[in-house]
This record gives C-alpha cells, structure tokens and sequence, in this order.
C-alpha cells in the first residue's frame, strides 16, 4: 500500500451539517484524487442532496463501493453507511446523529483493518451523538478508546501547533485533572509527535500558564509552583526542549508563541481561542495514537448548512494533513529502524581501530 497512492477515509459527519458541503467542495478540485484516493464514509442520498445545493458542481461521480478494499486510484470512493432517514440542514436530530456514529464506526473498523491509511472525520454534534452505545464527549475520546491510547489534541497549521492537557472537561475539574505526571506525559507525546509526524528534529515547546500572570509568584495560585515548573524541569531533564510557564496572554499577544514550535495550553479555549483567531483554516489532529486522524478545525455550523456558504479550506487542509503525516510518520519509521542484527551490535560496542596492547604492555 505504502507504494500506491494513499487511501485517505472521510467520514460525512452529521448529515444535517456543513459536512458534505465542505467534503464535495474539497473533493471537486482534480488535483485531490493525484494525491491521494479518497474514500468516503456516509450516506448517498445526503451527498446527493448537498450536490444539488453547489449550482457551481455540475457532476462529481463517486465510485459505490462495499469496502475501502475496493476504491481504485484517480476515483473517489463511497462506501454507503449512515443513511439518515430525513435530510434537514440546520437542525440537530438524533437521527442524524446515529448516522454520523454509524459512518465513524464503519470507517474506524477499516481504519484498524489498514484498508484506509488515514481518516479525516466531518464534524458531528456532540449532543446528538449521545446513546447507550457511545458516550463519548468527542471524536478524540472516541478514537482514544478505539485505539486503547492516551490521545492528544493538537491543532495545527503553517503558523502555529498548539496541544493540550485537558480536552473536553468541565472548567470547574481542570485544575483538578492538571497533575505534574499528565503534564509531562503530554510533553513527552508532542515532542515524539512533532519529530515522528512533522518532521521537526529538536521541537521547542512553550508550555502556558494555567492561572493569570502565571499565578503572579501565587498570589493567583499556585499551580505553576508546585505542578507546572517541576514538570517542565523534570521534562527538559528528560531531553524535552520545554520553557516556561508562560502568561497565555502575554505569549500570544507579543508574538512570542512564534520562537517556539508547539505549545502545550492547559485547557480546551486557552489553547482553541488564539489559535483559531490566528489560523482559522487550521486542523484538529488526534496525536499519541498508532492511527492517523485529523479533522476540519470548526463544528457543524447549523446555521449556515445547506446554503452553499461553508468554506472547505479547513476540510482541504485536514485532507493534506492527514496526508503529510502518514507520509511523515512512515519515513521517520524507516529511519529509526535500526537496519544492524543484534549480533552485530553487539560486535561493534569493541572500536575495531584501538588494537588491543600485548599482556606484557598491559602490565
């Protein structure tokens, strides 16, 4: 597979939002389909429906498919899965929900089966989703547990890379859920990811504050006394190239988040809001797992579906992503393979240019 083009999976996400907008604007451009053949997850009604709503996409045939196994190169796929009973943009239905659950876990099965060797997921309302069967607060905790891994959050572009410690909790637990082991844990998988997945040799990471002006010596609190400096000391003790903690204020307001290659935030909007102000086509990757994920940065945006005013540079974006980083991920695999037996290892710990001195000159 690795010398074909790759087979990227897209999941429709909430049928009833801009998913299949930004999916059908992204897949009209040609030139997709010569780097890589995409196979979406979802329903054939639903595309067809969007379809009629883009006058400016007279024809975009899909190739019906059973499996992933099936696409053919230069096409696009379509495996049939989540057929909602009733199309209605806009509205957020629990029918529509089950049919994004249905596509995600369809195409998550041949995600770990390697017939796909990435998935960018359409977004899904988080509500909606919600049964007895999946009680997730979101795609990164639903691919954590499908990968039984400890998945981060990372959203990235050409300007910024920001993760984080807490994903989708309540305000009110993170200061609970910010230990000094999470923090460098987390600081340990975005430096592997950022060598691994970005190609970045010798990553630096900011890591920010959790309380206003870094807890001003702890008047503000003192959790960057007592968690968060310990774990970056015992982090870049480790070989993590990691500074701080930072006012987030302060870093992303003087520019300073640029000196860095990646930030750590503490939190989902401290890390989200600067970033998506800076980099509104930027992409959600699901990092620390064996899988490669990635997503459009935004969410279903209800208000505006079906009215052919969705951009789909977010979507196009996780598309290259996803394909960047396999690529990435399968040269630095390559590389850090180590190509000697053990044997011969073993035989070159002696340094074959120091001749050994005879018994008598030893003496």
């Amino acid at each position: 597979m690795s010398e074909q083009k790759l087979k990227i999976g897209i999941t429709q996400g909430d049928p009833n939002g801009i998913g299949w907008e930004v999916i059908l604007k992204t897949l009209a451009d040609p030139r997709i389909t010569e780097l890589c053949t995409p196979v979406v997850y979802g329903a054939a009604n639903a595309l067809q429906y969007y379809l009629n709503t883009i006058p400016e996409i007279e024809a975009l045939p899909f190739d019906p498919v059973a499996s992933a196994e099936e696409a053919r190169a230069g096409h696009i796929a379509l495996v049939e899965c989540g057929v909602p009973a009733k199309i209605e943009p806009g509205l957020a239905t629990r029918e529509a929900g089950a049919a994004a659950v249905e596509a995600l876990r369809r195409a998550t099965d041949e995600l770990k089966a390697g017939t796909i060797d990435a998935l960018v997921t359409a977004p899904f309302d988080k509500e909606t989703v919600q049964s007895d069967d999946f009680r997730y607060t979101g795609h990164t905790e639903f691919f954590g547990a499908a990968f039984e891994g400890e998945p981060m959050m990372i959203l990235c572009s050409e300007l910024l890379r920001v993760g984080l410690v807490t994903k989708h909790v309540p305000v009110a637990e993170i200061a609970s859920r910010i230990t000094r082991e999470k923090i460098i844990a987390d600081l340990k998988t975005l430096k592997q990811t950022f060598v691994a997945d970005f190609g970045i040799v010798a990553p630096r990471i900011a890591v920010l504050a959790l309380n206003p002006h870094a807890g001003d010596g702890g008047l503000l609190g003192r959790e960057e006394q007592e968690t968060i400096a310990p774990a970056i000391a015992e982090a870049f003790d480790s070989g993590v190239l990691a500074f701080g903690p930072f006012a987030a204020d302060g870093l992303f307001a003087s520019g300073g988040y640029r000196k860095f290659d990646g930030i750590l935030a503490m939190y989902h909007d401290q890390g989200l809001a600067p970033f998506k102000t800076l980099s509104p086509d930027g992409v959600n990757f699901t990092a620390g797992l064996s899988a490669v994920r990635t997503s459009p940065d935004h969410g279903t945006a209800f208000d505006i579906a079906g009215k052919n005013l969705a951009d789909p540079q977010s979507m196009r974006s996780a598309l290259y992503a996803a394909i960047d980083i396999v690529r990435h991920r399968r040269d630095w695999n390559e590389w850090s393979a180590d190509p000697l037996p053990r044997a011969e290892r073993e035989r070159s710990r002696r340094d074959l240019s120091v001749k050994e001195l005879p018994q008598t000159e030893k003496e």
